[in-house]
């Protein structure tokens, strides 16, 4: 009986079974969990909205068809033990090409990797496949199970492969934030969608304009915007002048909340005032949009001006509202609207002192941002 054969084979097979789950289990949490969202703004872009992304079909998919192409690489190069992870190695550069995707002016997919990229990876690939090939002789480890040396250097290699892939797929934190955003308000999770990203202090103008309108539908866009991070001004808001964009979810769907959709390209603030003209009764949406834009541009005065003739001007207004109006009763010397709640007044007193104590703007910034983040206050002094 040939022991050493069977030895051989029995380590083989280990180191098979062992890239072909790591391999497997990667692929599948890569697509499932990490790229759904980005997958589906793809077919549906790319089908023109005629066809749905399933995120368990999708993922399963992707991973067999990835791993069909392992087995008939294999089949040509024959790598068995030392460096059997490299037949592993198109199918991951694939699984990175097909996370890939993003968006460019017009709202088409596309792929940003460079093509130069790709082919030196493939040839960087092929050499070390070459070499691989002349050793795979050489060595003798005939050692079953963990603690084979041709065990732990393919476990090496497939964590490099790992690492290519977010290397060329999109891993731009914000995009997948605002897929994330457009899937949940696709699906009418709101909650889902205030949730993508929150604890991020990342964002951009498109990011921007969702949570606002996530924020509108539930009716809290005074009382909690400045949670998030404020990237942009208020000509971004709304995507009727074309420097907001969506990719899944429908247009129609936000502009039929607001009240109207606009004949034409216009600035936002444009926009919400002529539906606030059309509209023979209040319409809080429109009201807090426009209110909120003011803040978003730091205009002060003309919050004040307009905000009377929304609401009732007491301590029951939404909060970045009543810091607003605390702000700005300190801020001028001869206020239009003087307004004064105990609380808030405390809370605003507090925050001049932190900011005395430390004369350092960087040192400041960091100790108010611990202690006020998330209110007009902080925004206006410092994002």
């Amino acid at each position: 009986m040939d022991y050493n054969r069977r030895s051989k084979n029995s380590s083989t097979t280990g180191v098979h079974l062992m890239c072909a789950t790591v391999f497997v289990l990667f692929s599948f949490c890569w697509l499932f969990f990490f790229q759904q969202d980005v997958l589906a703004m793809a077919q549906h872009v790319l089908s023109g909205g005629l066809t749905h992304y399933n995120r368990l079909v999708g993922a399963i998919l992707i991973t067999a068809v990835l791993y069909i192409l392992q087995i008939g690489v294999y089949n040509i190069i024959r790598l068995n033990r030392i460096a059997h992870a490299l037949t592993y190695g198109p199918s991951f550069l694939l699984l990175g090409i097909l996370s890939d995707v993003t968006e460019k002016s017009g709202g088409f997919v596309m792929h940003e990797t460079s093509w130069w990229l790709i082919i030196f990876v493939l040839i960087v690939w092929l050499l070390a496949v070459f070499l691989a090939r002349m050793i795979q002789e050489v060595g003798n480890d005939d050692k079953a199970g963990f603690i084979s040396r041709s065990m732990w250097i393919n476990m090496a290699v497939m964590a490099v492969l790992t690492l290519l892939v977010p290397w060329i797929g999109n891993s731009n934190a914000v995009f997948h934030y605002r897929m994330k955003v457009e899937q949940c308000l696709k699906d009418g999770d709101v909650d889902g969608a205030l949730m993508a990203g929150r604890e991020s202090l990342e964002s951009d103008e498109h990011l921007l304009m969702l949570r606002m309108y996530a924020l509108a539908r539930k009716g809290e866009l005074g009382e909690r915007l400045f949670e998030y991070p404020i990237t942009g001004n208020s000509s971004q808001m709304l995507p009727t002048d074309s420097l907001s964009c969506m990719m899944l979810y429908p247009v129609d769907s936000m502009y039929k909340f607001i009240g109207a959709r606009p004949a034409t390209r216009m600035a936002p603030v444009r926009y919400l005032e002529l539906v606030q003209r059309r509209d023979t009764l209040p319409n809080k949406t429109v009201n807090d949009y426009l209110l909120c834009g003011m803040l978003i541009d730091r205009d002060l005065d003309g919050f004040v001006t307009n905000l009377g003739k929304y609401y009732h001007i007491n301590d029951s207004l939404p909060k970045h509202y009543r810091e607003a109006l605390t702000l700005y009763t300190h801020m001028r010397s001869r206020p239009v609207v003087v307004y004064h709640n105990n609380v808030m007044d405390e809370d605003y007193d507090n925050l001049v002192e932190l900011e005395k104590q430390y004369p350092l703007k960087s040192e400041r910034m960091g100790k108010v941002e611990e202690h006020y983040r998330g209110t007009y206050w902080y925004f206006y002094r410092y994002e």
